[in-house]
């Protein structure tokens, strides 16, 4: 229980502990003290291993198709009115099975004060199957704006590695402060303001049911 607390409040933007020696034990410290006596020995075999390999990019010819199925499922059923997969990819309905993203629950609940059985199903029926799968399954193998995104970031890399642009770190605990804002914003305004410019239901929506200009927004 103390390590899961602890990873609740790493991800929340606390920052790592950083381990004392007197917190090793002696199989740790001995382990330790065997890597650093050859510790040049083994960043130069690694540095020469990976001098000879090309990157690894077997996953991706897997997870790119997979979110170009997932969305165009969205749009087949949407303009041929199939009813197999209905809704965005933030609130769907998969064979009349409610789905809804946490995120965005959470934003509605408490913009309208008012819970709905359905809200409640579809939310439980992700969290169930991110606690299975883990949350990250969905930006990787489901999201639209992650595949853009990912090539966006091909692109950043590319500009930093030719000294173009500089790189520019986020502090860890800026993501929970803007979470908190936007979700204090939806219990004051009782209007899902993040969802307005959240770029995952702007790009889902467009999609399926045609441009917006919010792909304005996205697009910066």
């Amino acid at each position: 229980m103390k390590d899961y607390f602890y990873s609740l409040k790493t991800m929340l933007g606390a920052a790592p502990h950083r381990y004392t020696r007197d917190e090793y034990t002696p199989e740790a410290l001995e382990l330790h003290k065997t890597h650093k006596s050859n510790a040049k020995e083994r960043v130069a075999a690694i540095h020469a291993e990976l001098a000879d390999k090309a990157p690894s990019y077997k996953w991706r010819k897997y997870r790119w198709p997979s979110i170009i199925i997932i969305n165009l499922l969205f749009v087949i059923s949407f303009h041929f009115d199939v009813q197999l997969v209905e809704g965005a990819l933030t609130a769907s309905r998969f064979v009349g099975f409610h789905m809804a993203d946490l995120n965005s629950a959470l934003q509605v609940m408490l913009a309208y004060k008012h819970i709905l059985i359905n809200l409640v199903i579809g939310t439980v029926t992700v969290f169930i199957l991110w606690w299975l799968v883990g949350g990250r399954a969905f930006c990787a193998w489901a999201c639209p704006y992650h595949l853009v995104s990912e090539l966006a970031e091909m692109l950043h890399l590319k500009l930093v590695s030719k000294r173009l642009i500089k790189d520019h770190p986020m502090h860890r605990g800026a993501r929970t402060v803007i979470y908190v804002v936007f979700v204090l914003l939806a219990l004051i305004t009782g209007y899902t303001v993040f969802e307005t410019i959240s770029p995952v239901g702007i790009m889902s929506r467009a999609l399926i049911y045609g441009g917006s200009i919010g792909l304005v927004w996205v697009g910066f």
